[in-house]
């Protein structure tokens, strides 16, 4: 099943309809009767897709938001190619220690985008970044979830853009606390949350891993290019680690950590050049969709 939250343009007003969510079946729009995303991963997906709509719209007749404002946002560090390449670029080896378990940070869970939003460009940074990133959306709470269980606990999937500062977030990891200014600015979402059913055929015999290409373009120019099933650690593992002593709430958003090539940092050694105002940035996942984001002015 494909979910998603959508506004309704409205003739008579410019302001057309709340957003609301929705469910998407073959290309059409149906809304839920549901206040939010929230109460549709709380009451489930079979449950929720049984009180859609009748009425319905065509894709293009809609607008997009961010699918739902996560209870918390974690991000993960999962991906091999991408962690060697960025460590070499930063004349460093990979730490021992990220291959001893899944690592994760807290970020953001205020400042969400959605697809066709503007991304703010902060003023303290000359060097903004995309990050190309799947992530799970948890529609099961629990504490201490073993991998071999924790597909049992994802709502479903979506496309993350992490963006960075990279220049800040540099300086702040040479303190030891991880990034803050240099991430907490703007995360996207969207355009759509995909269930696991509906990825069924592309499941690999990993906990919570499908076979799902990968693509980012700047301005029309694909970038970077990847696979969701080459991920090192899982997301069954990543949510055992996260799990860990800790309760995971539904709306919890997990980030999987950058696909391989799937940012500037990694594609140009560190140097640049990166985004500009302006810059039209799309993330593609098959299956998925693709979350596009406009950069916008500098602010000052």
């Amino acid at each position: 099943m494909i979910f998603a939250t959508v506004s309704i343009p409205n003739s008579s007003s410019t302001l057309g309809t709340p957003p609301r969510p929705a469910l998407i079946s073959n290309g059409r729009v149906h809304t839920l009767p549901f206040p939010d995303m929230q109460a549709v991963i709380a009451i489930g997906a079979e449950q929720a897709a049984q009180r859609a709509s009748k009425k319905s719209f065509r894709v293009d007749q809609v607008k997009f938001h961010a699918p739902l404002k996560p209870t918390s946002l974690r991000d993960a560090y999962a991906f091999e190619q991408h962690v060697k390449t960025a460590s070499q670029n930063r004349g460093r080896a990979v730490p021992e220690g990220w291959y001893k378990f899944p690592a994760f940070y807290y970020t953001n869970p205020h400042s969400i985008f959605g697809p066709e939003d503007e991304i703010p460009f902060p003023h303290y940074t000359e060097a903004l970044d995309y990050e190309l990133e799947i992530a799970a959306v948890i529609g099961k709470g629990g504490i201490n979830i073993k991998p071999e269980n924790a597909q049992a606990h994802i709502f479903g999937y979506t496309i993350f853009n992490d963006w960075s500062a990279r220049d800040v977030q540099r300086e702040e990891m040479k303190i030891g606390l991880g990034p803050a200014k240099g991430k907490d600015f703007a995360s996207s979402l969207g355009p759509v949350i995909v269930t696991g059913e509906a990825l069924i055929d592309r499941a690999v015999r990993r906990p919570g891993v499908y076979d799902l290409t990968m693509i980012a373009r700047v301005n029309g120019a694909e970038m970077s290019r990847g696979n969701f099933k080459d991920i090192y650690w899982s997301f069954g593992e990543i949510i055992a680690r996260a799990s860990d002593n800790c309760e995971l709430q539904i709306g919890d958003v997990i980030g999987s950590g950058t696909v391989g090539t799937g940012c500037l940092l990694e594609l140009t050694k560190t140097q640049g050049p990166w985004l500009n105002a302006g810059d039209v940035v799309e993330l593609e996942i098959e299956k998925v969709g693709i979350l596009k984001n406009v950069i916008g002015a500098k602010n000052r």
